[in-house]
């Protein structure tokens, strides 16, 4: 944005210079331009004056020696013509009458009329200043005077006029650069920090750390304006979501003692109703094991969405094989072999409990899909400073569209509606692993089931 805005300013400054130095350039060239126009006038009018005398005593040769002087210390060609155009007396003898413009110069002048300024003069305009002044003589046209001036030396000082604007202009620009680059800085700064804001918003806003504040010290009013509004825009975002979780943590934790107590009272029921009532006693009972699972998620959800704690170093090699200890009898039940490969995975950053709240979370889902007499692979793997931890089963998997959902909260495939669960599993596993900035993929490998690859900072 730097570049664009810094563009800006010198596509306006070049602009400003165009504007005033081509009219600039253009009054120098016309300037000189009028100045020879007058002095090649001055000289033809005089040989105009001089030439009467000669014409009227029929001897217009006595006027050769002067011409020819004058074109010896000017360089300029003088031709005197007759009414016939017959050349009377020249100071140069191959002279060019009939070149493009020049016969009707000398037949505006035989005609009585006075030379015209010609067009401005430019640096690549190689043509001579040729003037036709007609010779009088009481009033009546007897013949015309006509003159050839080079004008390489006002092309040359006009050349030189417009070398110091150009580099005039180019010096212009210069400055306009120095000055612009702080001021483009100076007022872009606010824009910086909001773009970094912004970034930080998100990372802060999902792992529940305070939103660090813009700050409005510098820029335009407009910006500080806007950075302000900014601030106060991130602190109620994170007030609203602090305000959430704390709601959803609060009421998991008051909602379990009443549940605790609705459970024990429905398991004392057992054996005190009829067998049409029973059925629905041991529902009853089930769907409040399944409430009490809810909660249980929720909280670990508000847990792992909480910035009260910091992350910390985890060995994530000692975390690994206690939850897989943990996790063993649980793969006996379900004839299910749990298998661990790879290498040390050593210390990575986490938060507290994060790695043993993501292994249990991917094992417990791992096991739900899996079938009997198959493999739940775990798998450690340590590379370019992150540790890479995947859990893969070989359950019915997840279709290609379905992948990029599965950690959003509460998201069930529709293919697995008959299997147990609340779906907040992965989206628990998601924001843990969010609070240290790292990452989680899903998969679908080759042989099916479904692979969910989980990489934290790894910490030397």
């Amino acid at each position: 944005m730097r570049s664009r805005l810094l563009g800006i300013v010198l596509a306006l400054v070049v602009l400003v210079l165009v504007g005033l130095g081509g009219p600039l350039g253009r009054g120098v060239a016309a300037a000189e331009q009028q100045e020879l126009f007058l002095d090649r006038l001055t000289d033809t009018s005089r040989f105009a004056s001089v030439a009467q005398r000669p014409l009227i005593d029929g001897r217009p040769e006595l006027l050769k020696p002067a011409l020819e002087r004058y074109e010896e210390v000017y360089g300029i060609t003088v031709v005197l013509l007759d009414r016939e155009r017959q050349v009377m007396a020249a100071s140069h003898a191959d002279v060019d009458l009939t070149a493009d413009g020049v016969a009707e110069m000398i037949t505006s002048a035989l005609v009585g009329r006075l030379p015209a300024a010609p067009p401005v003069l430019m640096p690549w305009d190689d043509e001579q200043l040729v003037l036709a002044e007609p010779v009088l003589v009481d009033g009546e046209v007897r013949g015309a005077v006509v003159t050839f001036s080079p004008t390489d030396k006002a092309r040359g000082q006009v050349l030189i006029w417009w070398s110091v604007l150009l580099t005039g202009s180019a010096l212009a620009l210069s400055l306009a650069v120095l000055a612009a680059l702080p001021l483009v800085r100076w007022t872009l700064r606010p824009v910086e920090r909001l773009d970094d804001a912004t970034g930080r918003l998100l990372a802060a806003v999902v792992s529940g750390r305070p939103v660090t504040p813009v700050g409005a010290s510098s820029g335009p009013p407009e910006l500080r304006q806007l950075s302000r509004s900014f601030d106060q825009m991130a602190a109620n975002v994170g007030d609203a979501l602090a305000a959430q979780r704390a709601f959803v943590a609060d009421a998991s934790h008051q909602l379990r003692n009443p549940l605790t107590a609705l459970k024990l009272r429905l398991s004392n029921l057992e054996g005190h109703v009829d067998g049409a009532a029973e059925v629905h006693q041991v529902a009853a009972v089930e769907e409040a094991d399944r409430l009490n699972r809810i909660l249980d998620e929720l909280l670990s959800m508000a847990r792992a969405e909480s910035s009260s704690v910091d992350p910390l170093v985890v060995d994530v090699d000692r975390a690994v094989a206690g939850r897989l200890s943990a996790w063993q009898p649980a793969a006996v039940a379900k004839n299910v072999h749990l298998v661990l490969d790879g290498e040390r995975g050593g210390a990575a950053l986490a938060p507290p409990r994060g790695v043993e709240a993501i292994l249990d979370a991917l094992l417990d889902n791992a096991f739900k899909f899996t079938r009997e007499d198959t493999l739940v692979h775990v798998d450690v793997r340590r590379r370019d400073g992150w540790v890479r931890i995947s859990v893969r089963d070989e359950g019915p998997g997840l279709a290609a569209e379905e992948l990029e959902r599965a950690t959003d909260r509460f998201w069930r495939s529709q293919a697995h509606q008959n299997v147990s669960g609340s779906g907040l599993g992965l989206s628990i596993v998601r924001r843990i692993v969010e609070r240290v900035d790292g990452e989680v993929v899903l998969k679908s490998p080759e042989g099916g089931g479904l692979e969910v690859v989980v990489t934290l900072p790894a910490v030397d």
